[in-house]
């Protein structure tokens, strides 16, 4: 695995949870050590086809935002150091340094918590057809990508691997965590969204939209997974930003945009990706991990 793009881990001795989209989770008892692979999905399919270091910089993203936003809520964070890591883990510290984070384990709750500051995606289409986001009634008349007067949350059920998620209203994920519950995660949603916006938007990247993700531990609330990386977010440049049209991205929306040039129904297996895409989408995580860090991963 070292030296090139990460597609898959296998770690002796280490017991595997699960795979997700992108990430490998491993079994630590109390504790999961979670790797960042090279893997990238769109349109909930995992494409055949890596993207070099996205691991490592969805890692690095993730830490600079638990850090920046650790004041609004907990998150499950141990360490991102395979020095501080269990012993079972240090003969492969090599392969785990930059692209893993060893973390509290917590229930994840089963909806995924979507922020959208602009009207972009399946929030557009549904907007299109129905006049409403999640529930939400907006006015009559807005562009592709026009800024929300107000931030809405917009939660989705969370799919199984090669299914698609589905939007759902706050009413909905009420019924399916429970009225307090789905209230809290809706409030510190949108305050982590609008303090990332801000900071964000000063450093020249417009945060569209994102995807939370929440865990219980000992009936204590965390911020779980990844925050505010271009896998969960739409990252699009300040400078360039022109409702009324998809806009140039720092995310996997280039890769989207291609794959809808094709006769793909979006359901396995994936078309392949060119080389020239999975290219150009590597040098745009790699700007994004430069703009809100101020650092690259030679650093």
């Amino acid at each position: 695995m070292t030296g090139g793009a990460v597609y898959e881990t296998h770690f002796a001795g280490l017991p595997l949870l699960a795979r997700g989209k992108v990430r490998d989770i491993y079994d630590l008892g109390d504790r999961l050590l979670i790797v960042a692979t090279d893997r990238l999905s769109a349109f909930d399919v995992v494409m055949a086809e890596p993207i070099p270091d996205k691991g490592r910089i969805l890692t690095a993203i993730s830490a600079f935002w638990f850090e920046a936003l650790g004041d609004v809520v907990s998150n499950h964070l141990i360490s991102l150091d395979p020095a501080e890591f269990p012993e079972a883990c240090r003969p492969y510290a090599r392969d785990l340094a930059g692209r893993s984070m060893l973390v509290h384990r917590a229930e994840p709750l089963p909806i995924e918590c979507i922020v959208r500051g602009y009207l972009a995606g399946s929030g557009y289409e549904d907007y299109l057809k129905t006049g409403r986001v999640c529930g939400h009634g907006l006015p009559p008349g807005l562009k592709e990508a026009a800024r929300l007067e107000a931030p809405i949350f917009a939660p989705s059920t969370k799919a199984e691997r090669g299914t698609h998620d589905e939007n759902i209203t706050l009413d909905e994920a009420r019924s399916q965590v429970g009225a307090a519950l789905a209230d809290e995660v809706a409030r510190v949603s949108l305050a982590l969204y609008s303090r990332a916006r801000d900071l964000a938007e000063a450093k020249g990247i417009i945060v569209a939209d994102t995807k939370f993700e929440f865990g219980l531990r000992d009936g204590r609330l965390l911020l779980i997974d990844e925050v505010l990386t271009p896998d969960s977010s739409r990252f699009w440049p300040k400078d360039q930003y022109a409702p009324g049209r998809s806009q140039p991205s720092f995310d996997k929306q280039f890769v989207r945009d291609y794959l809808s040039s094709l006769d793909w129904n979006r359901t396995p297996p994936p078309p392949h990706l060119p080389a020239e895409v999975i290219r150009r989408t590597a040098e745009k995580y790699r700007e994004a991990l430069r703009l809100l860090t101020g650092k690259t991963l030679g650093d």
